[in-house]
């Protein structure tokens, strides 16, 4: 069993990732019927970010009624819609149509109220150039002004037959810019017989993983350098989530290929 790399379950209800290498991220994805309704909560010493992957849904955390999260039919059709938990939170959610749902979580000590964060204040933009061109939704980041304890989401839409996150980077120690983060990246594929390739490798060359990723897929790295490539054909989509020292990132390049980011501003 490789502790790295994940398929998941198409199961209703709350799914929680099992067996990863993470020691601070968590990883449970939601899916409900249109009417359906789960209760849950969040461990005292924990905080999660509800993200609307499709479908719409009331959410109600520690009596605060959020009345209808969500909205875009998938990834590849919007922004999302997130709800912030607090650690120790009671929620609910109450779905009013199907409703699929990601929640990465990590360690927290911050006592504060939920909130969420709408479509319209995610930050957009494009990152890389030519064939490594990719488009990033900033959800939970700093300096945004947004509280968290520890947690930084976002999503990333690869266009297809393009590479993203290039070139490889890693953020597994802190040396000069780099900060140690560990991180997760759960992917959708917009055509169900699409699939792109993720090369997961170590800075000493003491592992190097090449990864056939599906819809549904997830990779967790708790270290290494990372790079992801689309199969032409389809988009492929991946939430990001980190934790670890700060909030603040930062990642250093492979040193062998960090010349291609030279060429981005150039063409």
């Amino acid at each position: 069993m490789n502790k790295h790399f994940h398929q998941l379950t198409q199961e209703t209800g709350l799914s929680a990732l099992q067996g990863h290498s993470c020691k601070l991220l968590e990883f449970s994805r939601l899916v409900l019927a249109a009417g359906d309704t789960y209760v849950g909560s969040i461990e005292d010493d924990r905080e999660c970010l509800l993200v609307a992957i499709g479908g719409s849904a009331r959410i109600t955390v520690n009596g605060k009624v959020f009345a209808s999260v969500g909205g875009r039919a998938n990834v590849f059709a919007g922004n999302p819609h997130s709800v912030y938990l607090p650690r120790g939170a009671s929620y609910k959610v109450e779905a009013l149509t199907m409703f699929d749902a990601a929640m990465p979580s990590a360690p927290s000590s911050l006592d504060i109220e939920p909130y969420e964060i709408v479509p319209a204040q995610v930050k957009t933009g494009t990152w890389g150039t030519l064939n490594y061109t990719r488009h990033f939704r900033e959800i939970l980041t700093a300096p945004d002004g947004r509280p968290a304890a520890s947690l930084i989401v976002g999503e990333t839409l690869t266009p297809s037959g393009n590479w993203s996150t290039y070139p490889p980077h890693k953020h597994e120690r802190v040396d000069g810019g780099e900060v140690f983060h560990e991180e997760m990246y759960y992917f959708r594929i917009s055509a169900p017989e699409g699939f792109g390739f993720l090369r997961h490798y170590g800075s000493d060359g003491e592992f190097d993983d090449t990864h056939v990723v599906r819809d549904n897929s997830l990779i967790s790295m708790p270290h290494g350098y990372h790079t992801y490539a689309g199969a032409p054909g389809a988009q492929s989509y991946y939430l990001w989530f980190l934790a670890g020292d700060s909030r603040k990132q930062g990642v250093k390049a492979d040193p062998a290929l960090a010349w291609t980011q030279k060429l981005v501003g150039m063409v």
